[in-house]
Protein backbone atom coordinates (compact mmCIF):
# COMPACT_ATOMS: atom_id res chain seq x y z
CA UNK A 1 0.00 0.00 0.00
CA UNK A 2 2.25 2.74 -1.41
CA UNK A 3 0.14 5.72 -1.41
CA UNK A 4 -1.23 4.95 2.31
CA UNK A 5 0.28 7.69 4.56
CA UNK A 6 -2.40 7.08 7.51
CA UNK A 7 -4.24 4.61 9.44
CA UNK A 8 -7.18 5.36 12.29
CA UNK A 9 -8.76 2.88 14.21
CA UNK A 10 -11.85 3.37 16.49
CA UNK A 11 -12.52 2.58 19.87
CA UNK A 12 -15.28 0.11 18.86
CA UNK A 13 -13.10 -1.06 15.78
CA UNK A 14 -12.64 -4.60 16.61
CA UNK A 15 -15.77 -5.13 18.75
CA UNK A 16 -16.62 -8.61 17.01
CA UNK A 17 -13.23 -9.53 15.39
CA UNK A 18 -13.10 -12.91 13.06
CA UNK A 19 -10.88 -15.76 13.14
CA UNK A 20 -10.25 -15.07 16.71
CA UNK A 21 -8.07 -12.30 15.86
CA UNK A 22 -7.47 -9.41 18.36
CA UNK A 23 -6.78 -5.47 17.56
CA UNK A 24 -2.85 -6.35 18.21
CA UNK A 25 -2.69 -8.42 15.46
CA UNK A 26 -5.10 -6.99 12.78
CA UNK A 27 -3.58 -3.63 13.68
CA UNK A 28 0.40 -5.12 13.14
CA UNK A 29 -0.81 -7.09 9.68
CA UNK A 30 -2.28 -3.28 8.23
CA UNK A 31 0.76 -1.42 9.64
CA UNK A 32 3.37 -3.65 7.75
CA UNK A 33 1.69 -3.40 4.91
CA UNK A 34 2.11 -0.15 4.17
CA UNK A 35 5.28 1.08 2.58
CA UNK A 36 5.65 4.22 4.66
CA UNK A 37 3.53 5.06 7.29
CA UNK A 38 3.36 8.67 8.72
CA UNK A 39 0.10 8.83 10.84
CA UNK A 40 -1.42 6.19 13.78
CA UNK A 41 -3.88 7.00 15.69
CA UNK A 42 -5.27 4.08 17.96
CA UNK A 43 -8.72 3.91 19.90
CA UNK A 44 -9.37 0.82 20.20
CA UNK A 45 -8.22 -1.89 22.56
CA UNK A 46 -4.52 -3.02 22.94
CA UNK A 47 -1.47 -4.00 24.73
CA UNK A 48 1.72 -3.33 25.56
CA UNK A 49 3.26 -6.08 23.30
CA UNK A 50 1.54 -5.06 20.68
CA UNK A 51 2.11 -1.02 20.67
CA UNK A 52 5.73 -2.43 20.77
CA UNK A 53 5.01 -4.60 17.72
CA UNK A 54 3.45 -2.03 15.70
CA UNK A 55 6.28 0.64 16.38
CA UNK A 56 9.16 -1.42 15.67
CA UNK A 57 7.92 -2.00 12.29
CA UNK A 58 6.40 1.96 11.98
CA UNK A 59 8.55 3.87 14.12
CA UNK A 60 10.93 5.38 12.33
CA UNK A 61 8.75 6.79 9.18
CA UNK A 62 5.61 8.37 11.76
CA UNK A 63 5.24 12.02 12.40
CA UNK A 64 2.49 11.87 14.18
CA UNK A 65 0.94 9.14 16.75
CA UNK A 66 -2.35 9.21 18.50
CA UNK A 67 -2.83 6.80 21.42
CA UNK A 68 -5.88 5.80 24.14
CA UNK A 69 -3.51 4.22 26.43
CA UNK A 70 -6.68 2.96 29.11
CA UNK A 71 -3.82 2.45 32.20
CA UNK A 72 -5.25 4.38 34.89
CA UNK A 73 -7.09 1.61 36.24
CA UNK A 74 -4.90 -1.26 35.67
CA UNK A 75 -2.91 -2.16 38.14
CA UNK A 76 -0.70 -4.51 36.31
CA UNK A 77 0.95 -1.68 33.99
CA UNK A 78 2.88 -0.76 37.40
CA UNK A 79 4.58 -3.55 36.77
CA UNK A 80 5.49 -3.77 33.11
CA UNK A 81 8.59 -3.55 31.55
CA UNK A 82 8.79 -2.26 29.10
CA UNK A 83 5.62 0.07 29.54
CA UNK A 84 2.99 1.17 26.37
CA UNK A 85 5.00 4.86 27.56
CA UNK A 86 8.35 3.41 27.11
CA UNK A 87 7.61 1.68 23.79
CA UNK A 88 6.91 5.14 22.29
CA UNK A 89 10.67 5.73 22.36
CA UNK A 90 10.76 3.86 19.36
CA UNK A 91 9.03 6.67 16.95
CA UNK A 92 12.04 8.98 17.64
CA UNK A 93 10.71 11.05 14.57
CA UNK A 94 7.61 12.64 15.81
CA UNK A 95 6.35 15.79 15.21
CA UNK A 96 2.82 15.20 17.00
CA UNK A 97 2.47 12.48 19.90
CA UNK A 98 -1.33 12.53 22.04
CA UNK A 99 -1.78 10.30 24.82
CA UNK A 100 -5.06 9.62 26.57
CA UNK A 101 -5.99 8.21 29.58
CA UNK A 102 -2.11 7.41 30.72
CA UNK A 103 -0.04 6.45 33.63
CA UNK A 104 2.92 8.68 33.93
CA UNK A 105 4.39 7.43 37.29
CA UNK A 106 7.83 6.26 36.59
CA UNK A 107 9.98 7.97 34.62
CA UNK A 108 9.80 6.49 30.40
CA UNK A 109 12.48 5.24 28.80
CA UNK A 110 13.30 7.53 26.09
CA UNK A 111 15.80 9.00 24.02
CA UNK A 112 14.89 13.21 23.46
CA UNK A 113 12.02 13.57 20.67
CA UNK A 114 14.21 16.57 18.87
CA UNK A 115 11.79 16.63 16.23
CA UNK A 116 8.58 16.68 18.64
CA UNK A 117 6.71 19.68 18.10
CA UNK A 118 3.30 18.87 19.93
CA UNK A 119 3.07 16.71 23.18
CA UNK A 120 -0.68 16.32 24.09
CA UNK A 121 -1.76 14.26 27.31
CA UNK A 122 -5.30 13.65 28.14
CA UNK A 123 -6.83 12.12 31.52
CA UNK A 124 -3.26 11.22 32.61
CA UNK A 125 -2.24 10.32 36.41
CA UNK A 126 0.72 12.17 36.74
CA UNK A 127 4.49 11.57 39.33
CA UNK A 128 6.29 15.73 39.65
CA UNK A 129 9.40 13.87 38.28
CA UNK A 130 7.82 11.86 35.98
CA UNK A 131 5.92 14.73 33.90
CA UNK A 132 8.94 16.62 34.58
CA UNK A 133 11.38 13.79 32.84
CA UNK A 134 8.79 13.46 30.16
CA UNK A 135 8.56 17.17 28.98
CA UNK A 136 12.39 17.53 29.36
CA UNK A 137 12.45 14.30 26.86
CA UNK A 138 10.72 17.34 24.39
CA UNK A 139 13.08 20.55 24.34
CA UNK A 140 11.98 21.64 21.07
CA UNK A 141 8.07 21.93 21.42
CA UNK A 142 5.56 24.51 20.37
CA UNK A 143 3.09 23.32 21.64
CA UNK A 144 1.81 21.60 25.30
CA UNK A 145 -1.51 20.43 26.68
CA UNK A 146 -1.67 18.36 29.89
CA UNK A 147 -5.27 18.35 30.33
CA UNK A 148 -8.09 16.48 33.22
CA UNK A 149 -4.19 15.61 35.22
CA UNK A 150 -4.29 14.85 38.67
CA UNK A 151 -0.93 13.89 41.00
CA UNK A 152 0.68 16.75 40.24
CA UNK A 153 1.86 18.88 42.88
CA UNK A 154 4.84 20.67 41.26
CA UNK A 155 5.89 21.50 37.52
CA UNK A 156 8.95 23.41 35.98
CA UNK A 157 8.29 23.77 32.18
CA UNK A 158 11.65 25.09 30.12
CA UNK A 159 11.19 25.30 26.82
CA UNK A 160 12.58 27.87 25.01
CA UNK A 161 10.68 27.15 21.48
CA UNK A 162 7.21 27.24 23.53
CA UNK A 163 4.39 29.14 21.94
CA UNK A 164 1.17 27.50 23.29
CA UNK A 165 0.57 26.10 26.62
CA UNK A 166 -2.16 24.61 28.53
CA UNK A 167 -2.47 23.36 31.84
CA UNK A 168 -5.23 21.20 33.89
CA UNK A 169 -4.84 19.84 36.69
CA UNK A 170 -7.28 18.18 39.21
CA UNK A 171 -7.01 18.01 42.38
CA UNK A 172 -6.83 20.55 46.00
CA UNK A 173 -5.67 23.05 43.00
CA UNK A 174 -2.20 23.86 45.35
CA UNK A 175 0.10 23.16 42.22
CA UNK A 176 3.02 24.82 41.75
CA UNK A 177 4.07 26.22 38.15
CA UNK A 178 7.21 27.48 37.16
CA UNK A 179 7.48 28.08 33.45
CA UNK A 180 10.11 29.25 31.31
CA UNK A 181 9.54 29.97 27.89
CA UNK A 182 10.63 33.30 26.33
CA UNK A 183 8.43 32.67 22.90
CA UNK A 184 5.71 31.92 25.03
CA UNK A 185 2.22 33.61 23.38
CA UNK A 186 -1.32 31.59 24.81
CA UNK A 187 -0.77 30.18 28.71
CA UNK A 188 -4.05 28.99 30.48
CA UNK A 189 -3.31 27.28 33.70
CA UNK A 190 -6.13 25.78 35.89
CA UNK A 191 -5.61 24.35 39.37
CA UNK A 192 -2.10 26.30 40.67
CA UNK A 193 -1.72 28.48 43.53
CA UNK A 194 1.64 29.35 42.90
CA UNK A 195 2.63 30.47 39.18
CA UNK A 196 6.00 32.14 38.14
CA UNK A 197 6.27 32.50 34.18
CA UNK A 198 9.16 35.29 34.30
CA UNK A 199 9.66 35.48 30.60
CA UNK A 200 6.66 37.17 29.21
CA UNK A 201 6.99 39.40 26.47
CA UNK A 202 5.65 37.35 23.35
CA UNK A 203 2.44 36.31 26.16
CA UNK A 204 -0.83 37.75 24.42
CA UNK A 205 -3.67 35.27 26.09
CA UNK A 206 -3.66 34.55 29.66
CA UNK A 207 -5.96 32.35 32.05
CA UNK A 208 -5.42 31.47 35.31
CA UNK A 209 -8.62 29.92 37.08
CA UNK A 210 -8.28 27.69 40.86
CA UNK A 211 -11.79 25.94 40.99
CA UNK A 212 -10.98 24.01 43.87
CA UNK A 213 -7.88 25.58 45.86
CA UNK A 214 -6.68 29.49 45.91
CA UNK A 215 -4.31 31.55 43.41
CA UNK A 216 -1.63 32.53 46.47
CA UNK A 217 1.09 33.76 43.95
CA UNK A 218 1.58 35.64 40.76
CA UNK A 219 5.14 36.28 39.58
CA UNK A 220 4.81 37.16 35.48
CA UNK A 221 7.69 39.56 33.76
CA UNK A 222 6.35 42.17 31.61
CA UNK A 223 3.04 41.51 29.74
CA UNK A 224 3.08 44.70 27.60
CA UNK A 225 1.75 42.23 24.46
CA UNK A 226 -0.69 40.76 26.63
CA UNK A 227 -4.56 41.51 25.23
CA UNK A 228 -6.88 38.84 26.92
CA UNK A 229 -6.48 38.09 30.56
CA UNK A 230 -9.44 35.81 32.10
CA UNK A 231 -9.41 35.87 35.86
CA UNK A 232 -11.42 32.75 37.05
CA UNK A 233 -11.81 30.93 40.94
CA UNK A 234 -13.11 30.86 44.35
CA UNK A 235 -10.74 32.28 45.74
CA UNK A 236 -7.46 34.23 45.41
CA UNK A 237 -5.36 36.35 47.60
CA UNK A 238 -6.15 40.08 47.16
CA UNK A 239 -2.37 40.98 46.40
CA UNK A 240 -1.77 37.97 43.52
CA UNK A 241 -5.21 40.19 42.53
CA UNK A 242 -3.46 43.50 42.41
CA UNK A 243 -0.42 42.17 41.04
CA UNK A 244 -2.06 40.69 38.08
CA UNK A 245 -4.21 43.80 37.24
CA UNK A 246 -1.20 46.10 37.77
CA UNK A 247 0.98 43.79 35.67
CA UNK A 248 -1.87 43.57 32.62
CA UNK A 249 -2.44 47.51 32.44
CA UNK A 250 -2.35 47.55 28.76
CA UNK A 251 -4.65 44.62 28.28
CA UNK A 252 -7.91 44.58 25.59
CA UNK A 253 -10.45 42.10 26.94
CA UNK A 254 -10.26 41.67 30.69
CA UNK A 255 -12.74 38.63 32.05
CA UNK A 256 -13.13 38.37 35.93
CA UNK A 257 -15.16 35.99 38.02
CA UNK A 258 -13.55 35.25 41.26
CA UNK A 259 -15.76 34.74 43.94
CA UNK A 260 -13.81 35.76 47.39
CA UNK A 261 -10.62 36.72 48.69
CA UNK A 262 -8.51 36.21 51.76
CA UNK A 263 -5.12 34.56 52.33
CA UNK A 264 -6.34 31.87 54.30
CA UNK A 265 -9.13 29.64 54.33
CA UNK A 266 -11.57 32.16 55.67
CA UNK A 267 -13.62 33.05 52.44
CA UNK A 268 -13.17 36.95 52.69
CA UNK A 269 -15.48 39.76 50.34
CA UNK A 270 -13.47 41.88 48.30
CA UNK A 271 -12.56 45.57 49.24
CA UNK A 272 -13.66 48.77 47.29
CA UNK A 273 -12.29 48.86 44.07
CA UNK A 274 -12.11 53.12 42.84
CA UNK A 275 -13.89 53.01 39.52
CA UNK A 276 -11.65 55.84 38.27
CA UNK A 277 -8.50 54.20 39.76
CA UNK A 278 -9.10 51.01 37.57
CA UNK A 279 -9.95 52.65 34.41
CA UNK A 280 -7.21 54.80 33.99
CA UNK A 281 -4.89 51.95 35.03
CA UNK A 282 -6.51 49.92 31.98
CA UNK A 283 -6.61 52.58 29.11
CA UNK A 284 -6.57 50.28 26.08
CA UNK A 285 -9.40 47.90 27.86
CA UNK A 286 -11.94 47.01 24.37
CA UNK A 287 -14.07 44.10 26.30
CA UNK A 288 -14.83 43.77 30.27
CA UNK A 289 -16.53 40.87 31.86
CA UNK A 290 -16.99 41.30 35.31
CA UNK A 291 -18.79 38.87 37.37
CA UNK A 292 -20.82 38.67 40.52
CA UNK A 293 -18.39 40.06 44.11
CA UNK A 294 -15.86 41.88 41.42
CA UNK A 295 -18.78 43.17 40.06
CA UNK A 296 -20.10 44.29 43.88
CA UNK A 297 -16.58 45.53 44.97
CA UNK A 298 -16.62 48.34 41.56
CA UNK A 299 -19.87 49.29 43.27
CA UNK A 300 -19.02 50.28 46.53
CA UNK A 301 -20.17 53.86 48.13
CA UNK A 302 -16.76 55.70 47.59
CA UNK A 303 -15.45 54.13 44.34
CA UNK A 304 -16.93 57.35 42.18
CA UNK A 305 -16.24 59.86 44.35
CA UNK A 306 -12.85 60.90 42.53
CA UNK A 307 -14.40 61.18 39.11
CA UNK A 308 -13.75 65.10 37.73
CA UNK A 309 -15.31 66.46 33.94
CA UNK A 310 -12.11 65.10 32.39
CA UNK A 311 -12.13 61.17 33.20
CA UNK A 312 -13.20 58.91 30.23
CA UNK A 313 -13.40 55.76 29.66
CA UNK A 314 -11.33 56.33 26.24
CA UNK A 315 -11.29 52.58 24.57
CA UNK A 316 -13.92 50.46 25.98
CA UNK A 317 -16.50 48.91 23.59
CA UNK A 318 -17.86 46.11 24.96
CA UNK A 319 -19.20 45.52 28.72
CA UNK A 320 -20.80 42.01 30.26
CA UNK A 321 -22.21 42.14 33.35
CA UNK A 322 -23.39 39.40 35.69
CA UNK A 323 -25.10 40.24 38.98
CA UNK A 324 -25.82 37.50 41.82
CA UNK A 325 -27.10 39.94 44.62
CA UNK A 326 -29.58 42.90 44.77
CA UNK A 327 -27.69 44.25 47.62
CA UNK A 328 -26.40 47.72 46.97
CA UNK A 329 -28.93 48.41 44.36
CA UNK A 330 -28.26 52.07 44.16
CA UNK A 331 -24.24 52.30 44.00
CA UNK A 332 -24.64 49.37 40.95
CA UNK A 333 -26.94 51.28 38.87
CA UNK A 334 -25.04 54.34 39.57
CA UNK A 335 -22.16 52.33 38.19
CA UNK A 336 -24.19 50.81 35.77
CA UNK A 337 -24.75 55.11 34.40
CA UNK A 338 -21.16 55.88 34.66
CA UNK A 339 -19.89 53.54 32.47
CA UNK A 340 -22.76 54.55 29.81
CA UNK A 341 -21.76 58.27 30.86
CA UNK A 342 -18.04 57.78 30.74
CA UNK A 343 -17.26 54.83 27.75
CA UNK A 344 -17.38 57.42 24.81
CA UNK A 345 -17.01 54.72 22.36
CA UNK A 346 -19.17 51.81 24.22
CA UNK A 347 -21.03 50.00 21.58
CA UNK A 348 -22.61 47.42 23.79
CA UNK A 349 -23.56 46.63 27.21
CA UNK A 350 -25.07 43.41 28.28
CA UNK A 351 -26.88 42.79 32.15
CA UNK A 352 -27.25 39.31 33.69
CA UNK A 353 -29.00 38.60 36.67
CA UNK A 354 -28.63 35.38 38.09
CA UNK A 355 -30.29 33.38 41.09
CA UNK A 356 -32.55 36.16 42.25
CA UNK A 357 -35.86 34.45 42.91
CA UNK A 358 -38.42 36.08 42.05
CA UNK A 359 -40.71 36.03 45.29
CA UNK A 360 -37.89 37.75 46.86
CA UNK A 361 -39.16 41.86 47.59
CA UNK A 362 -35.62 43.65 46.62
CA UNK A 363 -35.07 41.40 44.13
CA UNK A 364 -38.29 42.23 42.59
CA UNK A 365 -37.21 46.09 43.27
CA UNK A 366 -33.62 46.12 41.92
CA UNK A 367 -34.75 44.46 38.48
CA UNK A 368 -37.57 47.64 38.67
CA UNK A 369 -34.46 49.37 38.69
CA UNK A 370 -33.03 47.99 36.14
CA UNK A 371 -36.42 48.42 34.11
CA UNK A 372 -36.52 51.87 34.89
CA UNK A 373 -33.04 52.50 33.87
CA UNK A 374 -33.75 50.77 30.34
CA UNK A 375 -36.45 53.47 29.95
CA UNK A 376 -34.37 55.99 31.34
CA UNK A 377 -31.98 55.65 28.12
CA UNK A 378 -35.04 54.77 25.60
CA UNK A 379 -34.83 51.25 25.43
CA UNK A 380 -37.49 48.97 23.55
CA UNK A 381 -38.04 45.33 23.85
CA UNK A 382 -36.51 43.20 21.33
CA UNK A 383 -38.19 40.03 22.44
CA UNK A 384 -39.88 38.19 26.10
CA UNK A 385 -39.95 34.89 27.47
CA UNK A 386 -40.92 33.59 30.49
CA UNK A 387 -39.55 29.92 31.45
CA UNK A 388 -40.83 28.26 34.81
CA UNK A 389 -40.15 30.76 37.92
CA UNK A 390 -37.63 32.56 35.74
CA UNK A 391 -38.38 36.06 33.56
CA UNK A 392 -35.97 36.00 30.61
CA UNK A 393 -36.24 39.54 29.07
CA UNK A 394 -34.28 40.80 26.58
CA UNK A 395 -34.04 44.84 25.63
CA UNK A 396 -32.37 46.93 23.76
CA UNK A 397 -31.18 50.24 23.80
CA UNK A 398 -30.52 53.20 21.32
CA UNK A 399 -28.99 56.14 22.93
CA UNK A 400 -28.97 59.13 20.57
CA UNK A 401 -25.59 59.65 22.25
CA UNK A 402 -23.85 56.89 22.13
CA UNK A 403 -25.73 54.16 20.32
CA UNK A 404 -25.55 51.42 22.69
CA UNK A 405 -27.39 48.08 22.33
CA UNK A 406 -28.08 47.28 26.01
CA UNK A 407 -29.38 43.48 26.76
CA UNK A 408 -31.10 42.70 30.01
CA UNK A 409 -31.17 39.16 30.91
CA UNK A 410 -32.85 38.08 34.56
CA UNK A 411 -32.65 34.10 34.28
CA UNK A 412 -31.43 30.74 35.32
CA UNK A 413 -28.23 30.64 32.97
CA UNK A 414 -29.05 28.07 30.32
CA UNK A 415 -28.17 26.89 26.93
CA UNK A 416 -31.06 29.05 25.10
CA UNK A 417 -30.10 31.96 27.07
CA UNK A 418 -26.55 31.87 24.83
CA UNK A 419 -28.47 31.41 21.82
CA UNK A 420 -31.40 34.00 22.56
CA UNK A 421 -28.59 36.91 23.74
CA UNK A 422 -25.97 36.08 20.35
CA UNK A 423 -29.43 36.91 18.33
CA UNK A 424 -30.27 39.39 20.75
CA UNK A 425 -26.72 41.39 20.08
CA UNK A 426 -26.64 40.12 16.57
CA UNK A 427 -23.90 37.93 16.65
Amino acid sequence: MAYIKSLYFTRNAFDNPTHNENADIIVKRMVSAVERLEELVVYCPFSQSGLASWLSLAGPSLSHLELRMDNLGDNTIRHESPSKLDCVGAAMNLETLKLWGVLIECTPKWDVFHKLRILEVVGARLEDSAVNAVIQACPNLTRLLLLGCEGVHSISINLPYLEQCKLDFYGLGNCTLTLISPRIESLEVQGCSVIRVPETNRLKNLSISNSAGRVYMIDFGNLEALEFLSMRGIQWCWAAICQMLKLASDVKHLYMKVEFTGNYDALQPFPEIDFVDFFNSHPKLRKFDIHGAMFAALCQKNSLKHVDSEFVIPCLEEVFITVRSPLNAEQKMSTLESLLKYGKNLRSMVIKILQMKGSHNSADDFFDEICRFRYMHQCYRICALRDGNHCVDFLAKTDAKSNVPLVIVDSTPTEMDGLLLADAMGT
